[in-house]
Formats: C-alpha cells, sequence, structure tokens
C-alpha cells in the first residue's frame, strides 16, 4: 500500500517582549496625612479589630488527560493529524527551527536595507535648498537603485524561504510514508485518512494513529 502524504510545517510565533512595570509609589500610613502631626494630649481613638478573610479554598487538582482509546478490533480505517506530527516530531521541530532561522537572518538583511533606503530619503528631504541640482539629481538617482535592489532582495528571499519549505516538506514526507505504511500494514488497514483534509465530523479516536507513527519516526531519526 502506497501512502501519499503533505506535512504543513507551520511557524512558530514568536512573544513579544515583556512591557516595563512602572515601580510603584510608596503611600502613606492609612489614617495619617503626610506632613502634619496630631496636637499634643489629644486622645487617640483605638483602631478597629482587624478582620481576617477566611482562608480561601485550594485551587481544585487540574483532571489528568484521558487515556488514549485503544485501537477498534478488526478495524480496517483509521486517521492520522499530520499537524500534529510535524509540529510535535523531532524532524518537524528541526525543520521547523531551518525556517525560522532563515527567516530570522533575511529579515534582518531586509530591515538594513530599509533603513538605508530611509535615511537616503530623508536626507533628500531634509537638504531642502542646501543640496545643489547635481547632487539632488545624484542622490535621487541612488534612492532609486536602493529601491530597485530592496524590492529585488524581498522576492529573491520569498523565493528562497518557499524553495526551502518544499525540500523540508519533500524530506519530511519522503520519511513519514514509509513508517505510515509500516503501521497500516501491521494493523491491516484498508486506508489511512489524513483527518485534516477527510472532511469527517465525528470519529472515534480510538482510530488516531498519530501518535504510534511518530514514535516511530523519532526512533527512525535516532538510527540514521
Amino acid at each position: 500500500m502506497k501512502m501519499f502524504a503533505i506535512a504543513a510545517l507551520a511557524l512558530a510565533l514568536t512573544a513579544g517582549p515583556a512591557l516595563a512595570q512602572t515601580p510603584g509609589t510608596a503611600k502613606p500610613a492609612l489614617g495619617q496625612t503626610p506632613g502634619t502631626a496630631k496636637p499634643a494630649g489629644e486622645t487617640q481613638k483605638p483602631a478597629p479589630p482587624a478582620t481576617q478573610k477566611p482562608a480561601e479554598p485550594a485551587p481544585a487538582a487540574a483532571a489528568p488527560p484521558a487515556a488514549p482509546k485503544p485501537f477498534p478490533e478488526g478495524a480496517k480505517i483509521g486517521y492520522i493529524d499530520l499537524q500534529y506530527i510535524a509540529s510535535n516530531s523531532v524532524e518537524g521541530k528541526a525543520a521547523t527551527s531551518k525556517i525560522q532561522e532563515f527567516t530570522k537572518k533575511k529579515s534582518a538583511e531586509l530591515e538594513g536595507k530599509q533603513k538605508a533606503l530611509e535615511a537616503a530619503r530623508n536626507k533628500l528631504l531634509q537638504g531642502g535648498t542646501v543640496l545643489s541640482d547635481s547632487a539632488r539629481g545624484q542622490l535621487e538617482k541612488e534612492i532609486d537603485k536602493m529601491a530597485r535592489e530592496l524590492q529585488f532582495a524581498q522576492q529573491e528571499a520569498q523565493s528562497e524561504q518557499q524553495a526551502l519549505t518544499t525540500e523540508l516538506q519533500n524530506d519530511f514526507q519522503t520519511r513519514l510514508n514509509p513508517i505510515i505504511d509500516q503501521v497500516a500494514n501491521e494493523k491491516g488497514l484498508h486506508y489511512v485518512l489524513s483527518i485534516a483534509d477527510s472532511g469527517v465530523v465525528w470519529v472515534n479516536t480510538g482510530l488516531n494513529i498519530s501518535s504510534e507513527v511518530m514514535k516511530r519516526l523519532d526512533a527512525a531519526g535516532k538510527t540514521k
């Protein structure tokens, strides 16, 4: 049985920087005004007894995850979650990391070109009547050249990223398909569906062979 599957390698979202907290300002003690003292001899009223709040009940312990259902005996159909395998397997994480590193590098390069272009445009705007006609014309030509180079670099980076993603997806698929085939043959399955593409609205989760496929994929990666 020959299996064909395409695993989508999603990029992980990076968290934004934490907001800086403003240090708090110390407040005066309750019942007193800063800079004023009570006159001598004045009788102070006894403070009311402090009221203790009842102890809050301990938070309920999180319910343990439900145990996976056993594979139904005699079943001839199984399914896999390709996104789950791509996101959690060693192979999938490594591929995602490569794409992230490439994107980070190219983003830094493009940002540098963008800043240089903006600096040149600001120089042209701020030059006003200071720049001679020849200097202004030369700067305008440089700005046009920088803009074209930036546009080309953006298109090239996008093409390279797509080529890298396609290469990693094909490599991932090449490693994954034989393992799906192996598991399916051992279980005597006639079909293995991709749950995200099947259009199924309800399914017995015991038919999910994703975890078993992923374990074998990771084990095969250790021996290569």
